[in-house]
C-alpha cells in the first residue's frame, strides 16, 4: 500500500532563528499547512512554524509575518508529495 500524496504547487524556506513565535502565519495560512513547532524552539526560546505538504505558494505567510521570516517558491508544476510534514530547510539571515 503505496503512502497517500498531497498535491503541492510550492514550498517555503523559514529563517527560525527570527521568528518570535506570534502565530500571524498560522492563522494566515489558507491551505492550513503551517502549524507550530511542537516542543522545538529557536535559539531565543520560541516555537516556530513547520510546513506540510500542500502549500499553494500564496505567499500570504509572507505578506504577514512581521519578521519577514518567509521566503516563498512557486513550482513550475504541482509536485506529489507525501502527505504530512515536509523536510524543510531552515535558514538564518545572519549566519555566524
Amino acid at each position: 500500500m503505496s503512502e497517500p500524496t498531497v498535491m503541492t504547487r510550492g514550498t517555503i524556506t523559514i529563517d527560525v532563528e527570527a521568528c518570535k513565535g506570534c502565530e500571524l502565519c498560522i492563522d494566515a495560512c489558507k491551505p492550513g499547512v503551517l502549524s507550530m513547532s511542537n516542543g522545538r524552539l529557536n535559539e531565543r526560546g520560541f516555537r516556530y512554524p513547520e510546513l506540510s505538504a500542500g502549500c499553494t505558494a500564496c505567499q500570504a505567510c509572507a505578506q504577514i509575518c512581521p519578521d519577514f521570516v518567509f521566503q516563498v517558491w512557486k513550482f513550475d508544476e504541482p509536485k506529489a508529495l507525501p502527505s504530512g510534514p515536509v523536510e524543510m530547510v531552515a535558514t538564518r539571515k545572519n549566519p555566524r
